[in-house]
């Protein structure tokens, strides 16, 4: 039977399971696939070069592989913690400075940030719940502008065994971005600072192309049988290049070899058609049994929309209206440097969705290969935590997706992953508060706080807990943990006012201290390169602050605050005698 003879039985007898499906509801009734004969299981793979507008056919896959852990493999930490959906790392900002970029605050997220280090979490006690928080307090001086602030961070423990930890069976469908932009090379942007495109030729293996079809193979060498799998490919139009059928049905090899050759990058981006395409797939699954199923899409993407549906609010509103009726998440997985993290930290805010960026074959193994049972494993949702204390009020939220939604008296999170620990800390393992004292506090009175959650079935737990800030002056913390989060936190928001200063103020501070950023800074989702530029009023701040983040490394031992130690001493002497590189080099 010829390829073509083979893909159109395929697709009618996928027509003809999706009409049993919309009858019937359960795609477990359905007659299964029939094989090849040589017990490999079913090639579905319906895709034919041209099948998308402005895609070239084969297209040159990477000599990149992966060296995936075994199938299967469940979580080998002592235990199990829990972190904030939303961003799971800060890799787009660090790759823009160290390319010469200028890059946008969204690509500094604060729970990005935080998931890129291990955090004490505080004494986990005798809690067996799915979610024990625990708090600490902390009172401490702006190292600045010297002001007394005071923070409160919230623990992510889990009760939950790491023995008896696992991943549910997957609904899963992996999107591809096969636009132009996506034939361009991991470090240069497709769109220079002018808004023209740059001409792209052959980026051989670090094209983000080419290493995104790789990663895309590999995430499949994690899956089990019990598991689905489909496969939707986008551009200016989107097709459904796999259904989705069982894993134990399908020849898996045949499927990773489509997915490396048979496909080029052109056309434009609708990434609203791939969604569309992908949610389609899952909605036959949109009743099964949350305890033991997990419907996800994963895209890959540059995420540089500009046909079809663009705007983050129509966007993040498809992703909502998939969370909560159709029990379908999302996870982005962004590559290359022009990765827009600004639409896709806005419409990942929701309910069971996160994102990652990666940068290099290896850093995409670390981080999403071999973390595949946390990325997609959600336990717990819409997190409130509710101060009542007269004379206190939360002033801003760090950590959280869901930080705009935090306000006054509630600090709010939509969704809680699992998080490997290691060494009594969990990774990501913190939300942090800062606490401000309005005019008519008296003393330093308690807070009575009551946090109340969802598990994934919809049934409501809720704690309550009674916590005192440290009387005194600072510097007090209850634990590193909380020290940590903190100094994290004036990190982020101190080069997050500088991103919007370069652009909007020339690089002039607002006011003295540590300014919160307000988040105000809008870009276009067609990310058009910058050149990395550093007024003299920030480099000074840069220094100081270099100073007191050293101090603080050793304090909190925790050698990995070292990259972040090295980026401010590279910002604090960027365009000065010292520093020999030049933005303005650029070829």
């Amino acid at each position: 039977m010829s390829p073509h003879s083979r893909r159109t039985v395929l697709s009618l007898a996928t027509a003809a399971t999706a009409a049993l499906a919309g009858c019937s509801g359960r795609i477990a009734d359905l007659p299964s696939l029939s094989d090849d004969g040589d017990g490999r299981g079913v090639d579905d793979w319906q895709y034919s070069p041209g099948d998308l507008g402005g895609d070239g056919g084969a297209g040159g896959g990477s000599n990149v592989t992966y060296q995936a852990s075994a199938a299967g493999a469940s979580a080998d930490s002592a235990s199990v913690g829990l972190a904030a959906g939303g961003a799971k790392d800060a890799n787009t900002f660090r790759r823009n400075v160290e390319n010469d970029y200028l890059p946008i605050p969204s690509s500094l997220s604060y729970e990005g940030l935080f998931y890129d280090y291990y955090f004490d979490t505080g004494d986990g006690g005798a809690c067996s719940d799915l979610f024990c928080p625990r708090y600490a307090p902390a009172v401490t001086a702006d190292p600045l502008s010297g002001e007394t602030e005071r923070y409160l961070s919230v623990g992510l423990n889990s009760g939950l065994d790491a023995d008896s930890f696992d991943r549910k069976r997957l609904n899963l469908v992996l999107v591809l971005d096969v636009s132009g932009s996506m034939g361009s090379s991991f470090d240069r942007y497709y769109y220079d600072q002018y808004g023209n495109k740059q001409t792209v030729e052959d980026a051989g293996s670090e094209s983000k192309m080419a290493v995104a079809k790789d990663a895309l193979a590999s995430l499949t060498e994690k899956l089990r049988p019990g598991d689905r799998l489909g496969v939707v490919l986008y551009n200016s139009g989107s097709a459904v290049a796999k259904p989705l059928n069982p894993v134990d049905e399908t020849d898996m090899d045949a499927i990773r070899g489509h997915i490396r050759e048979d496909v080029q990058p052109g056309g434009g981006t609708n990434l609203d058609a791939g969604m569309n395409d992908a949610l389609d797939l899952l909605e036959p699954h949109a009743d099964a049994d949350q305890t033991t199923y997990e419907n996800r899409m994963i895209v890959l993407t540059d995420a540089m929309p500009n046909v079809g549906m663009t705007s983050d609010e129509g966007l993040r509103g498809r992703l909502e209206t998939a969370a909560v009726e159709r029990n379908a998440h999302a996870t982005f997985v962004g590559v290359g440097v022009d990765f827009n993290t600004e639409i896709v930290d806005e419409i990942t805010s929701v309910r069971g969705a996160n994102y990652y960026s990666v940068h290099s074959p290896a850093q995409f193994r670390e981080r999403v290969v071999e973390n595949f049972e946390y990325m997609v494993t959600p336990l717990v949702f819409d997190l409130s935590l509710e101060l009542d204390a007269d004379g206190y009020e939360i002033e801003t939220v760090y950590g959280s997706s869901a930080a705009d939604e935090s306000t006054g008296e509630m600090l709010s999170v939509n969704t809680l992953f699992a998080s490997p620990t290691s060494d009594g800390k969990t990774k990501g393992g913190v939300v942090l508060a800062k606490v401000s004292r309005t005019a008519d506090a008296s003393g330093d009175a308690s807070l009575r706080l009551r946090a109340s959650w969802a598990d994934r079935t919809g049934e409501r737990s809720e704690r309550e807990t009674t916590v005192e800030f440290p009387s005194g002056g600072p510097e007090q913390f209850a634990n590193s943990g909380v020290r940590k989060a903190v100094l994290l936190s004036r990190y982020a928001d101190l080069l997050k006012s500088w991103m919007v200063a370069e652009r909007e103020r020339d690089g002039e501070p607002e006011s003295d201290g540590v300014p919160v950023y307000d988040g105000d800074h809008l870009g276009e989702w067609e990310q058009q390169s910058e050149p990395l530029t550093v007024s003299s009023a920030y480099r000074e701040r840069f220094a100081s602050f270099a100073d007191h983040l050293e101090r603080e490394m050793d304090v909190l031992g925790d050698d990995a605050l070292e990259q972040e130690l090295e980026l401010l001493e590279t910002l604090a002497a960027y365009g000065t005698a010292t520093d020999s590189r030049r933005a303005s080099s650029r070829v």
